[in-house]
């Protein structure tokens, strides 16, 4: 004769839990796999890179004096102006500084009367590069970052974006599917790959707003254009930063690294 199992009232509770638990991560990770399919129909047919669009924390002055030099540079395609000549001289073409001595010349190759951004533009062995890193010291930039809901779909569909990173609920995406055309091709649609969705939406604006920054190689080159922080951080803060974002690429995907602010000409580093 078999043995009889007695069940108590706490195991069938214990039991009941378990299987609402179960329940529950089936339901997510059906909605994660269907996000995945929706955003990948949201790309366009050649996949553009998408342009960092100006923030509300990046000041007129900044963007007036770069379409300035833009207009410039247009209208005489051959010649920079006298001041550019001259700070460019300043730097080495032949040469790989090292990452302190970049920045050293860089503080001296300030042109702009704002808070230039300094850029790290790095050139990779392979394409298809792309991960998420939290800077110590953040960009400098202030990141609107916005929880999906009915009231912002409804926005995006006037045509009206407010924000530079979209987060999204899983259960959320089958919604964004309808405004997928316009969200794809500027890399605003939420991604499963990249944790802009998420069960825990409200986690994921923490981390945005902390500094945390994604990165992707161009669609059809191996290059990533980087942004790691203001001149006003100083060289301290601005190598945490740099040396950060190199580590999170990997130094042994990089072939070789150009350091510059907004105005500035490029300085190689060596990695």
């Amino acid at each position: 004769m078999g043995k009889i199992r007695v069940k108590t009232l706490g195991d069938e509770e214990q039991e009941k839990l378990q299987k609402e638990e179960a329940k529950r991560k089936a339901e997510a990770k059906k909605a994660e796999k269907q996000a995945e399919v929706i955003v990948e129909e949201a790309q366009p047919v050649e996949e553009t890179v998408p342009q960092e669009e100006v923030t509300e924390s990046e000041t007129k002055e900044e963007v007036k004096e770069v379409k300035k030099v833009q207009k410039k540079t247009d209208n005489n395609k051959q010649t920079r102006s006298s001041k550019y000549q001259t700070i460019a001289q300043k730097v080495d073409k032949s040469k790989e500084y090292s990452l302190n001595e970049a920045l050293e010349l860089l503080e001296g190759l300030k042109r702009g009367s704002f808070d230039e951004t300094v850029e790290l533009h790095l050139n990779t062995l392979n394409s298809g590069i792309s991960g998420s890193v939290v800077l110590p010291n953040g960009t400098g930039k202030k990141t609107r970052v916005v929880i999906a809901d009915d009231k912002t779909i409804a926005e995006i569909e006037k045509g009206v974006i407010n924000f530079d990173i979209l987060v999204a609920h899983p259960s959320m995406m089958p919604k964004l599917a309808k405004v997928a055309k316009v969200l794809g091709p500027r890399g605003l649609m939420p991604n499963p790959k990249n944790g802009t969705v998420n069960p825990n939406p409200e986690e994921v604006v923490k981390k945005y707003e902390g500094g945390q920054v994604n990165f992707k190689t161009e669609a059809k080159s191996p290059i990533l254009h980087l942004t790691v922080g203001k001149m006003s951080f100083g060289a301290s803060k601005l190598e945490e930063n740099i040396k950060v974002m190199l580590n999170a690429v990997k130094k042994s995907n990089i072939k070789n690294a150009t350091l510059k602010s907004t105005m500035s000409p490029g300085i190689k580093v060596r990695v």
